[in-house]
């Protein structure tokens, strides 16, 4: 009864003035149902123990996009557009609460550190052609996504596993492609953006291509494809702990 009492207590809050800032579900008990619920909803992007994968590193004191409860509870209940982080389908809204209680334990757990070096590792990622595809700040490519932040987005095991297999863990929207026109020429590259009549690509130089589907002879779309070349072999053990030291060190602005 009481736990009732405590649950229509924390909706008639939500009711009357939105979101609490702080979780009306904070306790052990609660941090504990969300664990479970993280493992069934949240797991399979932010890993078991949310350290991350394909969804960012929640394992740390600070979140950039969630710096309080009622934030944090805004982007699993609406998701956050243009991003993989969808809209919550399956939660209730205690459920979620509770699921905010677990991350915040997350937030509790001590950061383990990197045995690279971000130095050497800066090095590497401009003598190895990375900076050739990938943008930081004003420098680099514009072939591959920018990398200015991939430390909050990506976890260093996430980042790891890329470098060795890039292709094992696309992103869903990533798709690249293989065009040829009624003319004959031929393209292959990134799939910028495509609706029923007209698709726009960026080939292996960075040049752009736009053309309406009527003009093509052949069109096939790949999304298991990157151009990413592997690292594995190419870097020894010591310099892959330090590229990766040195990617997990990006953060964006503080």
């Amino acid at each position: 009864m009481r736990k009732l009492f405590g649950l229509l207590a924390a909706l008639s809050l939500h009711a009357q003035t939105g979101t609490p800032q702080a979780s009306p579900f904070a306790k052990s008990g609660d941090a504990d149902r969300g664990a479970r619920l993280f493992a069934a909803n949240c797991a399979l992007c932010h890993g078991p123990k949310g350290s991350g994968g394909r969804g960012p590193d929640l394992a740390q004191p600070r979140l950039t996009r969630a710096s309080d409860d009622a934030a944090l509870f805004q982007i699993i209940h609406d998701g956050i557009l243009g991003t993989e982080m969808p809209a919550n389908r399956a939660m209730t809204d205690h459920e979620m609460w509770q699921v905010i209680a677990f991350v915040r334990r997350l937030a509790r757990t001590p950061v383990e550190p990197l045995a690279g070096d971000a130095a050497r590792g800066a090095a590497l990622f401009r003598s190895k052609g990375c900076v050739g595809c990938h943008a930081i700040g004003v420098e680099g490519g514009r072939m591959g996504p920018p990398l200015a932040d991939v430390g909050e987005r990506r976890s260093a095991a996430y980042l790891r596993a890329a470098l060795l297999d890039p292709s094992a863990n696309l992103p869903d929207s990533f798709l690249t492609a293989e065009i040829t026109t009624r003319t004959g020429q031929r393209v292959a590259g990134i799939v910028l953006n495509e609706d029923t009549f007209s698709i726009q690509l960026r080939d292996l130089n960075g040049n752009l291509h736009s053309y309406w589907k009527q003009e093509l002879a052949s069109f096939e779309e790949h999304n298991d494809r990157t151009p990413m070349p592997s690292f594995r072999g190419r870097l020894g053990n010591g310099e892959l702990d330090d590229l990766v030291a040195y990617l997990a060190s990006l953060r964006g602005a503080q």
